[in-house]
């Protein structure tokens, strides 16, 4: 299976999954899903693949769902929630960054066998996580206060509009401020770029694809399918 269409599941799967675990828990079921999402996207994002021809990072989809779940605690909960839900991810992200450092710095057993690994794969995750870090809270606090203004501005119309509006900004902050923190001088600048672009393209495309499934979800809500606590 081409990795294009592995990406194309997997981004259909993700934001099925977000209305699904919307749908049976709540908001709490999407703070929960933000505090998962942040975390597992900065380990896939250390690997980097071959997508329509691109080189682009791992992690895109589900750090770009972050921006769906947001969005949808906005509209139906407000924006007093929807800060909750940011600092929920930014806390989850900040501590597993330093539980891992903490765990390396313990000394293996002489038959330890993933030491080694966890080395490789979270030794260079400060750096990771302090771009992700100052990307995430500066582009997610903006998406919220984004998305009410153009909510305000429609006078509660258009959730396409507000939806996208507030994302597409949003999403443009924080693949500059990650990929400046966290690949220069790790990359050529050629690569860097190709990085750039194809990190805030594939977070577009993941913007744009999830504009039905807030339709769903808005529905979801409106029918108080879910408790609205």
């Amino acid at each position: 299976m081409s990795n294009e269409l592995l990406w194309l599941i997997f981004m259909i799967a993700d934001l099925s999954i977000a209305v699904i675990v919307f749908r049976l828990f709540g908001k709490r079921g999407l703070f929960m899903l933000i505090a998962a999402n942040i975390i597992i996207c900065n380990i896939q994002v250390l690997k980097t693949v071959q997508l329509f021809g691109l080189t682009a990072t791992l992690g895109n989809i589900l750090y770009g769902s972050i921006f769906f779940s947001t969005d949808v605690i906005s509209e139906i909960y407000g924006k007093k929630d929807a800060r909750t839900a940011v600092f929920i991810g930014f806390a989850s992200l900040l501590l597993m960054t330093l539980y891992m450092q903490f765990s390396l710095l313990f000394t293996p057993a002489a038959e330890d066998f993933a030491d080694q690994h966890l080395q490789a794969l979270f030794g260079f995750m400060p750096r990771i996580a302090l771009g992700s870090l100052i990307a995430y809270l500066v582009s997610q606090l903006h998406d919220v206060w984004a998305f009410h203004y153009w909510k305000d501005k429609t006078s509660g119309k258009h959730l396409w509009l507000r939806n996208n509006m507030s994302t597409l900004v949003s999403q443009a902050l924080d693949s500059l401020i990650f990929c400046l923190i966290a690949f220069v001088g790790l990359y050529s600048t050629e690569v860097w770029l190709e990085i750039l672009l194809t990190t805030y393209l594939f977070k577009l495309i993941v913007a744009i694809f999830d504009t039905p499934f807030i339709y769903i979800a808005k529905r979801i809500g409106e029918k108080k399918k879910v408790p609205l606590l």
